[in-house]
């Protein structure tokens, strides 16, 4: 796991062209879905439907000795390239992090990144929904997980 400053510092020091070759590099990085999740993904569940391209998101709140750890599930067509990477980007970032850490993640991702000028309208908006998808669902989960917990 990276924060998403060391992520960025490097795409932050590129050319706008290097830029994009950078992130496509991450398309290589994706995990392969677990799969527990693959029966899910096959009934399209967890899509991100703003994605043009095929996009599904599966993150998960574990708690581990009173600890609760973010878990970056997701898979995306190597077909979608920039989609992929991004999805890299963000398990990298956020998979093991804590949900507090995800609530504090900067909103402008794809502005320190460097790549929300480079990017056309579609995928700027289809990479944004993945982003706030995920701080959704992790915000939502840990909010569910901590009720769970207070009520026991």
């Amino acid at each position: 796991m990276r924060s998403i400053d060391e992520i960025a510092e490097p795409f932050q020091m590129m050319e706008p062209d290097m830029r994009l070759e950078l992130l496509l590099e991450y398309a290589a990085e994706l995990p392969p879905l677990p799969e527990r999740y693959v029966e899910m993904r096959d009934a399209g569940l967890n899509m991100v439907h703003e994605c043009q391209s095929p996009v599904f998101l599966m993150p998960e709140v574990e708690h581990d000795n009173g600890a609760a750890q973010v878990r970056v599930y997701g898979d995306v067509p190597e077909s979608a390239p920039t989609a992929r990477a991004f999805t890299a980007i963000l398990h990298e970032a956020f998979d093991g992090a804590t949900p507090a850490d995800v609530r504090a993640a900067p909103d402008d991702l794809l502005n320190r990144l460097g790549l929300d000028g480079l990017l056309g309208m579609q995928r700027t908006q289809g990479l944004s929904a993945i982003y706030q998808r995920l701080k959704a669902e992790v915000n939502r989960k840990a909010q569910t997980s901590s009720e769970g917990e207070s009520a026991s």
